[in-house]
């Protein structure tokens, strides 16, 4: 400190030259020194005055930084509230935007540990090629590459080809005729709901005989293997999905329309909508985002990914049910027999379902959206890191989903009342229980409700119990699980009651007949 050498200083300026400093202890320098610490002292006070006051200044300023930071966080917390319950309200009223983005896995796969995932599977199809050349080789002494279930489940396939013409130039043609003539007489006929009725009614008889009839009758009468039924009832179902998603976007907006205003009532162009009828969604707008160009090798790889899926699928048939569910119906039947065959369908069953989604939602989807330039790739969500059913419905096939809640959903509610939101859903999930149903009855020719009670029954009730509130990471692990078992069901069931109706063929055509699985009775027989 100063005090010391202040008072040192004082003492010199004191004393004379050839003067010694007078001691410490003397009378004159006691004065002196009472007076420096006095001195010091108001110093000290000084400065602890300017301190404190410093230190009130800073805490004040504080204080008011973060009354003024907490008043912004909560008016921006109201304002993203507001923001958020706007875009809601707009998706509501609206329907769905379409942005630019790529599919996830896209972006997924450009990471070295995700991609390492993928090269495990490659490696897994690679170990049934090579599997099945060397079992070929020990049994037969010469490679054999038969791939009669391929050819088995895509035969007759001119027979598909014509039924989907007929359907293509029935959608793309007659509903597009159909909306036109009647926006552009709605507003200058005096009889509007007449017209309407004229319209609507042959429309609809129209779509149920071309659209609903024709596919069942080619399906049946021409006995189309299961891989072109999937083809022709999955074409079906999306033409007729596609044709309601174009007159339910463009009755509202023609009938809005105010003429006497001098406001036209804007007719869809042709070109939009044959665009529509082949672009990846099932939401009809009159544009879209788009590419600035085509990425010809990005089309090259996905078609040798869906062909490399083909045949991942024809291995795991080949290899893991067929040999299991072959001579099933002449063993006697047991718990023991069915349980074991259900976790041995475990497996298959999973691969099958990753394979459907890969093939399909990905590689598919985005082969058409490349082509076609379509930029809005999602598709999908990241439906593996659910923790609930709930969000596992909504992020598996975002493609469907969107249709059934614009179209489904949303109208229930318009139609009766928001409240009734649970009916809504239920509605929903019906709906979409008895399509899958139609499909699997139709393609595997026989009915067996296996997919329609674990949908609209076991999945009802996980989407209510396993809902959004669940967050922990277990859930993921109990949503795995049950779909691992809901898929072993699937497989083994659905592969007994193929081989039942191989080894049991009906003996009479009544309703009961047709209705009751046949490996119900197919193993008592045995």
């Amino acid at each position: 400190m100063e005090a010391p050498d202040t008072a040192n200083s004082l003492r010199h300026r004191n004393t004379k030259p050839g003067e010694e400093s007078p001691p410490a202890g003397r009378e004159g320098d006691g004065k002196e020194g009472a007076e420096v610490l006095l001195q010091w002292k108001r110093h000290m006070e000084h400065i602890k005055a300017e301190l404190l006051d410093q230190m009130s200044d800073l805490v004040d300023k504080a204080i008011d930084e973060s009354i003024q930071s907490y008043a912004r966080h909560k008016k921006a917390h109201a304002d993203t509230n507001g923001v958020e319950k706007a875009h809601r309200n707009q998706r509501l009223e609206d329907g769905k935007v379409f942005v630019e983005r790529r599919s996830l896995l896209d972006e997924l796969f450009e990471i070295n540990h995700i991609r390492t995932i993928y090269h495990m599977f490659v490696a897994v199809l690679c170990v049934f090629i090579i599997s099945t050349i060397a079992v070929d080789f020990i049994d037969q002494g010469r490679l054999v590459l038969e791939f009669d279930l391929l050819f088995f489940a895509f035969g007759k396939f001119s027979t598909v080809v014509f039924a989907w013409l007929v359907m293509f130039g029935y959608t793309l043609a007659i509903p597009y005729k159909a909306l036109c003539l009647w926006g552009g007489c709605y507003h200058s006929s005096g009889f509007r709901r007449a017209l309407t009725v004229g319209v609507g009614v042959p429309l609809m008889a129209c779509q149920a005989c071309v659209l609903g009839v024709y596919p069942i009758y080619v399906v049946i009468q021409h006995s189309l293997p299961p891989a072109s039924r999937f083809i022709v009832i999955l074409e079906q179902i999306r033409f007729m999905m596609k044709s309601y998603s174009f007159i339910r976007e463009n009755v509202p907006e023609i009938m809005k329309a105010k003429p006497k205003q001098g406001e036209c009532p804007k007719l869809p162009e042709f070109s939009s909508y044959l665009y529509f009828l082949f672009c990846p969604t099932l939401i009809y707008r009159e544009s879209y985002p788009r590419n600035p160009y085509i990425r010809w090798n990005y089309v090259a790889v996905k078609l040798a990914q869906i062909l490399g899926c083909l045949f991942y699928g024809y291995f795991i048939l080949v290899r893991l049910c067929i040999p299991v569910f072959t001579n099933m119906n002449n063993q006697p039947f047991s718990t023991r027999t069915l349980v074991l065959s259900l976790f041995h369908a475990t497996l298959p069953g999973t691969l099958i379902l990753l394979l459907c989604f890969f093939a399909f939602l990905h590689c598919w989807l985005n082969t058409f959206a490349e082509i076609l330039r379509f930029a809005d790739r999602m598709f999908y969500k990241d439906w593996w890191n659910s923790t609930s059913f709930a969000n596992y419905y909504r992020t598996w096939n975002v493609v469907v989903h969107d249709w059934l809640y614009h179209y489904a959903y949303r109208d229930f509610l318009w139609l009766f009342s928001r409240r009734f939101r649970t009916a809504a859903t239920l509605s929903v999930f019906i709906i979409s229980a008895a399509v899958h149903e139609y499909v699997f009855t139709l393609c595997f020719g026989f009915f067996y409700p296996v997919m329609f009670c674990l949908f609209a029954v076991i999945g009802v009730i996980f989407n209510f119990t396993m809902n959004d509130k669940r967050q922990s990471p277990i859930w993921n692990i109990i949503m795995w699980t049950c779909l691992f078992i809901g898929q072993g069901i699937q497989v083994c069931l659905y592969c007994q009651e193929w081989y039942a109706q191989i080894h049991c063929p009906r003996k009479e055509g009544g309703f009961w007949e047709l209705v009751t699985p046949r490996s119900w009775s197919c193993r008592l027989q045995a």
